[in-house]
């Protein structure tokens, strides 16, 4: 072999090393600050859709993510939990409120999403979350339907729907009238 390409091979090889070493204590050097930020937002969603709640409970179980909200005498206001699919560019995950007393939902927000800036992206506007504030758990939860769906995001709005009526029934299965 030619010393000209084996020097090169040497060189490739100390920078891909150097580049990976830096890499990975990058990851380990932000994770914690990452995951103390998305553990924030997640409890700062919980309050924003379940309005009236002092404080709330985990009672996950089951691989579901929920939260039991209550009021300031330790009354049960309700429930909070995470809904996570599919939409047009990958996964979306969302806060969803729900009042099992009245069958409504209470309120629901996007934690994060990949959908197309511009387009899909539009699922994180406050119209759009709105809509689903008041909303019967018996809707069927279908753009165009009973849900407003953006225009030239119909897959990402249709996503939505299908994901918080698919968690709402197996919240509703897994925890039948516990909370």
């Amino acid at each position: 072999m030619d010393s000209k390409y084996f020097n090169l091979i040497v060189v490739l090889v100390i920078i891909s090393v150097f580049s990976g070493i830096v890499l990975a204590e990058t990851y380990k050097i932000t994770d914690p600050y990452i995951r103390l930020n998305a553990e924030k937002k997640q409890q700062k969603a919980v309050l924003e859709v379940m309005p009236g709640i002092e404080r709330f409970e985990d009672i996950s179980k089951e691989g579901l993510t929920v939260f039991q909200g209550f009021d300031s005498k330790g009354n049960k206001r309700g429930i909070a939990f995470i809904a996570e699919g599919n939409g047009f560019g990958g996964t979306i995950r969302m806060m969803v409120g729900f009042n099992p007393e009245s069958n409504t939902l209470t309120g629901m927000t996007v934690l994060s999403h990949l959908e197309t800036p511009g387009l899909g992206a539009r699922i994180q506007e406050s119209w759009f979350q709105e809509q689903f504030k008041g909303k019967s758990a018996d809707d069927p939860f279908i753009a165009k339907q009973d849900i407003d769906a953006i225009s030239g995001a119909t897959i990402s709005s249709k996503a939505v729907g299908d994901i918080i009526k698919d968690t709402l029934d197996k919240v509703k299965k897994v925890y039948g009238g516990e909370f």
